[in-house]
């Protein structure tokens, strides 16, 4: 044989042994503390729609600052940086050196919260930095820190509110991070800002360095940069008609993961023994269509959102004590309204134990359910869905790709809050005696004239049956 044909077994056996080595390390394990695993989107989801997974303006954390170095904006984080350390507590000696080196400490925690440790992609210094101006830049766009700091130059002598925002003065209620002292823009950046940093799995770094800077800087803020940056969160998706929830204090894994806790359902589907189907129960299939169920006799009511026996969130879906209609809340569809699905639902298959999968069973629902124009037009028609795109067909068309690539088990009641009410609704399509009297309604009591015409129809039937019968009787023995 040639040379081309050689092997140098030796070097070749080595390589392998590295690889070997490297492949009986054991796996890196989440930190304590560290609950929620900050990862890709796996490609199955991901080649679905690319662009709802990725950062079209600025990059936070490690994974597309190395995919895409100019959405790191480093020059807006320094300015950023420069408000945190102008909103230290007056009189505090920290200095930068200080805020280093505590992010310093935290980084081989703040690695172990990502699917990959990126060892060899960022070295310790580059990794470190990039913690630190990534978390000033998510405390003044979303926090209020240079508002709180603003306030103390000014006199305004405010205090922070229950929520961690400074109340009291000219600028009490919300206002747009874009009108931050140190970072300008108009509403595209800011939306912009929100669809990346707070809606997008992959753009992500862990909570905990966040809330340290937090301290640092604002140590007598009274709270914690969970609670200071939740009241922003909680205007955001009550602005959105998304949630009204007020989620119990916790320490978030991550800003989307503080977006998540919001869309809890007020009831679970009751446990069953081993989180199996039990009783006999028929296996979970796909939803019918809103078509489907409305020939069937199901009707759909519209659930407002707060107030007295209305619902938390968009996930408070509920069935009427008779079962036989579907009460809803409205979804507000735009074009942000897939990505933030998408990416709590990729947060979600990241982190089945912790975050569940509640999202997902909603999404698995609302897809199934509005899959077609007709759909789309008869939740419309009873305002359970409100768009402004371009027509039925867009959003039955994406709606349907909801959920493409996801894996979900709609047979664990544990995982499938809707399990319940599945099963009902089955067991209501599958009556054929409600079926036809739903036929029967629809075809000829939805229209008043039809109704009149069959009403005297009948009427007309009933007066020949009893002359028919009065007729017999007079030719019988002992008629009259």
């Amino acid at each position: 044989m040639g040379d081309s044909h050689a092997v140098d077994i030796e070097l070749l056996a080595r390589q392998l042994r590295e690889e070997l080595a490297d492949a009986a390390a054991p796996a890196p394990r989440l930190a304590s503390g560290c609950p929620i695993v900050i990862a890709e989107v796996g490609e199955p989801t991901r080649n679905v729609d690319p662009e709802e997974y990725a950062p079209q303006h600025v990059s936070i954390g490690p994974y597309h600052r190395i995919r895409n170095p100019h959405l790191a904006r480093d020059d807006e984080k320094i300015r950023t940086l420069d408000d945190v350390m102008s909103a230290a507590t007056a009189g505090a000696t920290l200095e930068l050196e200080d805020y280093l080196g505590e992010v310093a400490r935290l980084e081989d925690r703040a690695r172990s919260c990502y699917a990959h440790t990126f060892e060899r992609q960022m070295h310790s210094a580059a990794f470190v930095r990039m913690l630190l101006l990534d978390a000033c830049y998510v405390l003044v766009r979303f926090g209020r820190v240079a508002e709180a700091a603003g306030r103390r130059g000014n006199g305004g002598g405010g205090a922070p509110g229950a929520d961690g925002h400074v109340q009291g003065g000219p600028h009490r209620h919300c206002r747009s991070r874009t009108e931050a002292p140190s970072v300008g823009g108009d509403m595209m950046e800011a939306v912009a800002v929100v669809r990346d940093v707070l809606y997008l799995a992959e753009n992500q770094i862990p909570f905990f360095v966040v809330d340290t800077i937090h301290r640092l800087a604002v140590p007598d803020a009274g709270v914690s940069a969970a609670d200071a940056i939740a009241g922003y969160v909680r205007e955001l998706l009550q602005g959105q008609q998304y949630s009204v929830a007020t989620p119990a204090a916790a320490e978030p894994g991550n800003l989307l993961h503080l977006l998540h806790v919001h869309f809890t359902p007020t009831a679970l589907s009751p446990p069953t023994a081993g989180g199996k189907v039990t009783g006999g129960r028929r296996p979970v299939g796909r939803w019918r269509t809103a078509t489907e169920y409305h020939c069937a006799g199901v009707g759909f009511r519209a659930r407002p959102l707060g107030g007295k026996g209305g619902a938390c969130s968009i996930l408070d879906v509920k069935l009427d004590s008779r079962g036989g209609a579907l009460e809803i809340p409205r979804l507000n569809v735009d074009a942000e309204t897939w990505r933030l699905l998408r990416n709590l639902m990729a947060l979600e298959q990241s982190n089945p134990a912790v975050a569940g999968s509640r999202v997902t069973a909603y999404c698995v629902f609302v897809s199934q359910l509005a899959c077609t124009p007709r759909d789309v037009e008869l939740l419309s028609k009873r305002g359970i869905i409100s768009h402004g795109l371009g027509g039925h067909s867009e959003v039955a068309e994406r709606l349907a790709w909801l959920c493409r690539g996801v894996a979900f088990g709609a047979d664990d009641p544990a995982g499938n809050y809707l399990y319940v009410k599945w099963q009902a609704l089955e067991g209501r399509f599958q009556s054929r005696p409600r079926r036809w009297a739903a036929w029967l309604m629809l075809k000829y009591f939805s229209n008043p004239w039809l109704a009149v015409g069959l009403a005297a129809a009948a009427l007309g039937l009933v007066c020949t049956v009893v002359q028919a019968v009065y007729s017999v009787l007079s030719y019988t023995p002992g008629g009259t």
